[in-house]
């Protein structure tokens, strides 16, 4: 039997870990717990995410296979989400499959992260 493990953060490399951190914790509703110019982190008390300052990170192309992870949020009303999302300096890729289930959107560095629907949309 494997012993299991429970989650307790995932760490992004980045280039400015405070600006991300504040980015991901208006888009979540995460408070910011740490806040430094090389290391940042979020969190809603069960889950947390860290932002790690890599000054070498290079965003992946889109698409492409160079694409290491991406996170899915769920929003209440996803036109909504998207116009907030982008005002806090998101962009949106011009390739998006989701054809329409969901829309793919980049942070302030390039990382990649799916808008989705409520469930049954």
């Amino acid at each position: 039997m494997t012993t299991t493990a429970q989650l307790l953060a995932v760490n992004i490399d980045c280039a400015e870990p405070r600006r991300l951190a504040e980015f991901y914790a208006a888009v979540l509703g995460y408070e910011v717990q740490y806040a430094e110019d090389t290391y940042a982190g979020i969190g809603d008390g069960t889950m947390s995410i860290y932002f790690q300052q890599n000054l070498d990170r290079k965003p992946s192309t889109w698409p492409g296979p160079d694409k290491q992870f991406h996170l899915d949020v769920r929003v209440p009303d996803l036109e909504g989400a998207i116009r907030d999302y982008l005002e806090l300096g998101a962009t949106r890729p011009d390739f998006q499959p989701g054809e329409g289930k969901w829309v793919v959107l980049a942070d302030p560095e390039g990382h990649l992260f799916c808008v989705c629907p409520p469930s049954g949309q």
